[in-house]
């Protein structure tokens, strides 16, 4: 296959989601269609709720009525998602599906990324991008969450710290 499966946001009846995710898998693994569609996730978050007086860690679901399907888009694709029982579409433009952004899918934790970066906390670095492009300075922190470092730049004689993307700097050699 040439095409990459992308993740598409189906919309559901609410409270159906965990039936529509199954019966999704299902009917792929069925048709023999595994290599079309991928996985099927519903996001959910952990919170924690005080209930007269006591505490309890519930599962709730981020998006309640909607089911991520991870899927190369073809018509038969389409076609065994969108007539799954208590499946309604897909979020889209009339009947051609928008994929989720590689932000959105790293901002929801469908999929995890292992960042590596070339520089750590006390590394020398340069900035390459952005407004203080060509200065120098030295990693304080790393966020890799958020893909952003911490780091002081000399301006005009002082030590300024500034956050920066990690793709907007890169390790100088000594």
């Amino acid at each position: 296959m040439a095409e990459e499966a992308r993740w598409y946001l189906v919309h559901t009846y609410s409270g159906y989601e965990n039936s529509v995710a199954d019966s999704i898998m299902k009917s792929a693994e069925n048709r023999k269609m595994t290599d079309l569609i991928q996985e099927v996730n519903i996001p959910l978050e952990t919170v924690t709720e005080i209930i007269d007086g006591v505490e309890k860690t519930v599962e709730r679901k981020v998006f309640p009525g909607y089911v991520l399907v991870k899927m190369i888009l073809t018509d038969e694709s389409w076609h065994l998602v969108r007539n799954t029982r208590g499946c309604t579409g897909f979020v889209g433009t009339g009947t051609s599906p928008i994929p989720l952004t590689e932000e959105e899918i790293i901002s929801l934790g469908v999929e995890k990324h292992n960042i590596t970066v070339n520089f750590e906390v006390g590394s020398r670095i340069k900035v390459n991008d952005g407004p203080l492009e060509g200065f120098y300075g030295q990693v304080e922190e790393i966020d890799l969450d958020n893909r952003i470092a911490r780091v002081t730049v000399s301006m005009f004689g002082r030590d300024t710290p500034v956050e920066l993307e990690f793709e907007q700097i890169e390790a100088v050699k000594d």
